[in-house]
C-alpha cells in the first residue's frame, strides 16, 4: 500500500485547484498522478480537510471492553468456572484457546484441582495417594 501524500502536498493541491489549474497540469508540477489529485480535491470540496484517512490495522476485537469487565466480574464470583462455560454464557464468538490468551494477559489464571474439595468440607477423591 502505497504512502499518503504529505500534508504540504495536499495544500499545493488544492492551492492551485483553487487559482484554477487543471488536474493534468498539476500533476505534472508535483509528479503524482492525475487520479490522485482528482480524488485529493474531491474530498476537500465534499468534507473540507486535507488529512488523509487514518488507516485502521488489524482486526476488530471480539468483544468490548466492557464485556472483557463482565467476564472478569464472573471470574472473580465464580473461580471455578470453566472457559468453556464462559463462551456458552456470554455468548461470545472466540475459541477455547483465544479466550484463555485473553484472560492470561489479565494475569488470572485457570488452575482446577481435580482431586481436591471445592470446599474444606468436601470429601477429596478415592484414588489421591493409593498406590497401585
Amino acid at each position: 500500500m502505497p504512502m499518503p501524500l504529505s500534508r504540504e502536498m495536499r495544500e499545493k493541491i488544492i492551492f492551485h485547484k483553487e487559482n484554477g489549474e487543471k488536474e493534468k497540469e498539476i500533476s505534472k508540477w508535483l509528479h503524482i498522478s492525475e487520479s490522485s489529485v482528482t480524488k485529493i480535491w474531491r474530498i476537500y470540496k465534499k468534507q473540507k480537510t486535507i488529512a488523509p484517512k487514518p488507516h485502521k490495522k488489524g482486526r476488530k476485537p471480539a468483544f468490548s471492553a466492557g464485556k472483557m469487565e463482565e467476564i472478569v466480574a464472573k471470574i472473580r464470583e465464580q473461580p471455578d468456572i470453566t472457559l468453556s462455560e464462559l463462551i456458552e454464557q456470554f455468548g461470545l464468538p472466540i475459541s477455547i484457546s483465544a479466550l484463555s490468551r485473553k484472560i492470561t494477559k489479565l494475569n488470572l489464571t485457570f488452575k482446577k484441582r481435580r482431586c481436591l474439595p471445592k470446599n474444606s468440607g468436601a470429601k477429596m477423591c478415592n484414588n489421591y495417594g493409593e498406590s497401585g
